[in-house]
Parts: C-alpha cells; structure tokens; sequence
C-alpha cells in the first residue's frame, strides 16, 4: 500500500505496513485527497478518518488495487489539513488538484463540505479535462443532498434529520423525561440538528418542554462549566445534542463536574473520550445514533470490528466507521464498472451502485446522492454486561444497541433538482 504525505501530514508513527497484494499492480494509483482537521482542537477527529480510510484502500489494494481499461490501480491516501477552516480547506482543494488528484474526501464539517461543493461545481464547469468527485462521509447538514445538491457530491452518511428521526424513535417513548435541553455548535450543521430537533419533538412528544435551546462557538469553547450549570439548573432531565469532537468531550466532562445526571440524546456519545469522560456516569444515560456500533449483533460485525483492532491495537485508535469502508468500496465498485478515473465516468456508477460488505448493506440514491443504509440507536454500558462485549477506546465502556432501524424506515424524501452534465 503506498499512503502519500502532503505538505502538513506529521509522521504518525502508525507503523503503517504493506499488504500482499493478489495481482500486481501496474499503473499510477488513483488517488483520493483527504482534506480535513489534522491539527488543532479537532486534529483527533480527523487522524481518527485517516485510520479508517487507511484500512479500507489497504484492504483494496491487497486484493489487486483496482481493474480499470489500462490495467490495476492501488487506492492511496494524500493528507491535506485544513485546520477546520473553509479557507483553508478551499485552498486544500487548489493544492489538491494542482497535484493531480480526482477523488476528494471529506467529512468534519458541514461548513467546510459547503464550501467544497460549491469550490467543485465551479471547477467542474470551468475545467472539464480535470474534473473531480466528493465523497462525503460525514457532513451531515441536509441541505447538502436537498437544496445544495451536486452530480459530484456523494454523501455516505445519514444526514441530520434521518439521524434525529432514529433518535427521536427512542425518545419518544423515553416517558420519564418531561423537559429537555437542546444545545449545539453555532454553525449550519448544529442549526439544523436543533431545528429538527424542536420539529420532531412538537411532532412526537408535545408533552414535553424545551428548557433551554442555545448554540455556542463551534471549536473555540474551553470551559463548559457555565453551560452545565445552565442545563442542571434547568431541571431538564435530558440533553440533545449534535455536538461532535473536543465539543462533546468536554460539555460532557462539565455535566459530570456540576453533577448533572440527566440523559444526553446524541449524535456521536458513542467515541472520542465521551464514555471515558463520563465513566459510571454514562451508563444508561448516553444515547447515540450511528450506522453500526462495535457490538452490533452478529458474527460478520464482530469480525469485521476485531479485524479493525488488530490493524490497530493501540486503544486510542481505537474509532471505526462502516461507513467509510462503505465509502471506499463503493469507489473501488465504481472505478471498475467505469473502467476510468474520470470524475463523470465514475459519478454515472456511483450514483447507481449497491455495495455489501461484512453482511452490511447500503445503496446510493441517485436523486440526491444520499447512500441509503440501516441506522441503530445504542445506549451506553459497562463492558461486559449483556450486549455490551466490546467497550470503546480502553474505557471499560461500550454502547449496547437497543433500536435497529432499517434502511427503508430511515429514508427520507428529498428536495434536490439534480443538474447532472
């Protein structure tokens, strides 16, 4: 496997190893530039994409990389960091095609991914000889498959409201919890989880009251303490947040501090030093909604995760998404039903491919380019109580699943007028 570092990548001592590969590879490797967080409040969160993305192109790579019209291909991974800042990133994305690469990825930040779909749809039309694809694999804002919809703009994660929808399936019948607390980042992605938080709550539960409902600085909030006291002194029995990263971390640690112990309905409680953070605490009072938890029932997830472990071992690495191993072999699917690299050639199968991996499933739908994949809703646990065999990252805590969504329940309908070339 051959990773490339691109001008900010740092030596990760990840002690990255070649794989044996099935059939030799005899061409250039297409090449996909990671544009994310890899320094800074959320440099774990984007380290923590590069690890996963890593895994599944190894995995590729060592069955023959990719078969196109002139020969194999491997998958490799360039790192740009863009600091969490739209500039930033759009200047990632010049560098990137500058360089050659076709395929961009990203995810941590509805803003940035904006920003990237726009930056791309210009540079498409303008320069059609050097045309690129974005995958999407966690930029969760809707409008990004409704009003901001683009033919080069693939999102594999559920977006904000088909997560809120599955969460809501297990709040709804959460009849002790009489008041809530909304809280979130100030930025796109934290306004809509709260705004279809209130739409789904006066749908599902109008018995309950919204104490409180405030946004907060995305990234730039070291002391949560005064958040904290505002939501334990609310009498607000639960929280829902769409926080994610350093954000969640610590508004967590400070309700703990300020002894909240309410609930938190959550996007991402499951990872990232949130269960560490919050220790006994936590244990059935954490909620989170995610395409696959490490104790999904089932041996082929199992596997899947214990694989994922033993490439990497250290407890701190310890954050795997099938998502993005959905992600990397839908490309890989789709650059050889193409047999080309070229952006539109790869998009026209992209939009219509259905991968299954490990005995998970998933579907892009070419309306809107929103994959389409079960969801679970998971409560938190001490390792080793019934359903909960593996804790996250060392903590002695896990996430037991207790609601399983199907792909077809959490689909939602879209807006999106899709241009396609």
């Amino acid at each position: 496997m051959q990773i490339i570092f691109k001008r900010t990548a740092a030596a990760l001592g990840l002690g990255l190893s070649l794989l044996a590969q099935a059939q030799p590879v005899s061409q250039p490797p297409v090449r996909i530039a990671l544009i994310e967080s890899l320094s800074g409040a959320f440099g774990n969160t984007g380290e923590a994409v590069f690890r996963n993305l890593v895994w599944a192109t190894e995995r590729v790579n060592a069955r023959g990389g990719v078969k196109l019209a002139d020969g194999r291909h491997n998958l490799v991974i360039e790192r740009y960091d863009n600091k969490g800042q739209n500039e930033e990133s759009l200047a990632a994305l010049r560098s990137a095609i500058d360089d050659g690469v076709t395929v961009i990825a990203q995810g941590n930040s509805s803003a940035v991914a904006a920003a990237l779909i726009d930056a791309i749809n210009k540079h498409n039309e303008r320069e059609p000889g050097k045309r690129v694809l974005f995958l999407n694999y966690s930029a969760v804002d809707p409008i990004l498959t409704n009003e901001k919809c683009s033919y080069w703009h693939f999102r594999f994660d559920a977006h904000a409201d088909m997560r809120m929808a599955a969460l809501m399936d297990v709040f709804k019948e959460d009849k002790a919890v009489k008041k809530v607390y909304l809280i979130g980042q100030d930025y796109s992605f934290g306004q809509a989880v709260l705004r279809e938080g209130r739409k789904q709550m006066a749908a599902q539960r109008p018995d309950v009251q919204i104490v409180g409902d405030e946004l907060h600085p995305i990234g730039r909030v070291k002391d949560f303490i005064p958040y904290a006291v505002k939501i334990k002194s609310s009498g607000a029995q639960a929280v829902l947040t769409g926080n994610w990263g350093n954000d969640l971390t610590l508004l967590i640690k400070a309700a703990r501090e300020v002894g909240y112990d309410g609930k938190f309905y959550t996007f991402y409680g499951n990872a990232l030093g949130v269960p560490a953070a919050l220790g006994d605490a936590g244990v059935g009072k954490v909620i989170a909604v995610a395409d696959w938890f490490p104790n999904t029932p089932g041996a082929a997830s199992e596997a899947f995760y214990q694989s994922f472990r033993q490439r990497f071992p250290r407890p701190q690495d310890d954050y795997v998404h099938m998502r993005m191993q959905l992600m990397v072999e839908t490309l890989a699917q789709s650059l050889e039903k193409a047999g080309s690299s070229e952006a539109a050639a790869v998009a026209a199968q992209m939009e219509k491919a259905a991968v299954n991996f490990s005995g998970f499933k998933g579907s892009m739908r070419a309306s809107d380019h929103q994959f389409q994949q079960p969801l679970a809703v998971a409560m938190m646990d001490r390792q080793g109580a019934p359903g909960t065999r593996f804790d996250v990252e060392g903590s002695g805590y896990g996430f037991r699943v207790i609601k399983a969504i199907s792909a077809q329940r959490a689909e939602q309908p879209t807006s999106c007028t899709m241009i396609r070339p």
